[in-house]
């Protein structure tokens, strides 16, 4: 795993490595064909590689050794509780894969035997040295972050998050328990034990009871690998300084008492002559010396500031790279709600413009209703009339039928009666006869003419009763027609005042 960096540093890390997650992704296939050995380590932990470099390509600010202060947890999730909610998850995640490399580790070990002394044994437990740490720190920061949640979210939305959390909490806890009994992890690090139980989230004063796992590495546990490597420049400047001792003594000779320049020889100089040169130009050696020394380390000085200012350019770079794309995200987030927003206001304007449509139409179907109303009331009106003018007639009608029948009946009384007198008048004398047959045919005449007379009224009263039935036949199917126009006009106005109705409830739902 990655050890700490500057944020700069493990970004380029990250950027560089992600090209590569294919590959790990085809190795961590490949090693988990092998059921034996260690294709299954070697596969789990490719895939704990490839889940690092997810976690922090999603989350940049996290350093590589995951060690944060309480106050850049919370900028990490910017305030908002939908990006506190994900990191929970997408660290639920990432402790999932520590600890499944934690427990293949341990049951690929034979623990009846003391198997962190061998060769093999520390070869598979030296990788979860990283994975503790790893672990304190996903666990504490889990712990934060669920109590976060919870004085946000009701309880039941973090039902999922809990169960999550307390089925690692048991396999951590007893991981640590195990890891801490074994020799090999006793000299090298002090691995923290957790509660006996796991924090109550639904209290929110449980939080003050939490304590943060420290996970302790004894100084005497550094290994040589971990030794601490001389810096190039100090190695460059020890290494440049001893050099122009050795050319020194290469060119010039080691020793001072032999004669290598031959000065008894040069010029007649004596034997001061030549110490002191000797002497002067040692002089000017150490001078030399002393200022490349200087020169030396005032340019390691410069490079020092220079890589300091580089990784703080780099890092304010990073910084600014990450607002531009924070910026551009609320900007097009912003775009979209204004096309939005122009998109319902038109809308709204079309539904206004609509609305005034139908009112307008609802006017006039109420007045075209109104006058309908009135033709209406005037045909009930006409109606009613007709009916009491038929009752009328109806009943002279039945009074001429009364007289006729009554004239038939007298009619056959005077037939009979003259049928009485016929047979009288033959018993008579003929001019008795004849006088009372003339007065009962002037009689009879009479009756004959009353009768027609009554059958003619009769005939016209009848005429005058068809004729009243078919008005009454005709203003029962005006009046029906006109109540059918009456129904359906009311049902599109009823249809219309609905649709009125729902356009207003859409206008204020988009207003």
């Amino acid at each position: 795993p990655m050890t700490a960096v500057s944020s700069p540093f493990l970004w380029q890390v990250l950027k560089d490595s992600v090209r590569y997650k294919s590959e790990l992704s085809d190795m961590s296939r490949m090693w988990g064909h092998l059921s034996e050995g260690y294709g299954q380590l070697c596969s789990i932990y490719l895939k704990l590689l490839r889940t690092k470099m997810e976690f922090h390509t999603k989350n940049p600010r996290f350093p590589g050794n995951l060690q944060m202060s309480d106050r850049q947890l919370d900028e990490t999730g910017e305030n908002d509780v939908n990006n506190f909610f994900q990191l929970t998850v997408e660290m639920f995640d990432y402790l999932e894969c520590e600890l499944n490399l934690f427990q293949t580790v341990f049951n690929s070990l034979d623990m009846s035997r003391s198997v962190s002394v061998t060769a093999a044994g520390q070869c598979r437990l030296a990788p979860l040295i990283q994975v503790i740490l790893d672990c304190s720190h996903l666990y504490d920061y889990t712990v934060k972050l669920l109590f976060k949640l919870h004085s946000c979210l009701p309880a039941d939305t973090l039902q999922g998050h809990r169960d999550r959390f307390l089925e690692q909490f048991k396999k951590l806890k007893d991981l640590f328990y195990r890891s801490s009994n074994l020799q090999y992890f006793k000299r090298l690090i002090q691995i923290p034990q957790l509660p006996e139980n796991p924090p109550n989230f639904l209290r929110a004063s449980a939080l003050s009871e939490h304590i943060s796992p420290v996970v302790v590495i004894p100084v005497e546990a550094s290994s040589p690998d971990s030794e601490p490597i001389m810096d190039l420049v100090d190695m460059e400047t020890s290494s440049q300084q001893s050099l122009p001792e050795n050319k020194f003594d290469d060119i010039f000779g080691s020793s001072f008492s032999n004669d290598p320049f031959n000065f008894n020889s040069q010029n007649g100089m004596n034997k001061d002559d030549k110490d002191q040169l000797i002497e002067q130009l040692h002089r000017e050696i150490g001078n030399l010396k002393e200022e490349l020394k200087n020169f030396k380390a005032e340019s390691h000085r410069l490079v020092m500031q220079l890589k300091g200012r580089i990784s703080e350019l780099e890092a304010e770079l990073a910084e600014q790279l990450h607002l531009k794309q924070q910026a551009l995200d609320e900007s097009d987030f912003l775009r979209t709600e204004l096309d939005e927003l122009k998109k319902r206001h038109e809308d709204t304007e079309k539904a206004q413009r609509s609305l005034t449509e139908i009112e307008r139409k609802a006017q006039a179907t109420e007045q075209r209703y109104m006058k309908l109303k009135e033709k209406y009331s005037e045909l009930v009106q006409n109606h009613a009339d007709l009916l009491r003018k038929n009752a009328e007639v109806t009943k002279q009608v039945t009074v001429a039928r009364q007289v006729q029948g009554d004239a038939e009946r007298e009619k056959k009384e005077l037939e009979d009666s003259f049928q009485q007198l016929s047979k009288q008048a033959q018993r008579k004398s003929e001019a008795e006869q004849s006088t009372q047959l003339a007065g009962l045919r002037h009689e009879r005449d009479t009756l004959a003419e009353t009768v027609v007379q009554h059958d003619q009224q009769r005939a016209t009263l009848q005429a005058e009763v068809e004729q009243l039935r078919a008005a009454l036949e005709r203003e029962k199917e005006n009046g029906s027609k006109t109540l059918e126009e009456l129904q359906c006009r009311l049902r599109e106005k009823v249809g219309v005042a609905w649709e009125r109705l729902a356009l207003e409830r859409q206008a204020q739902e988009w207003l």
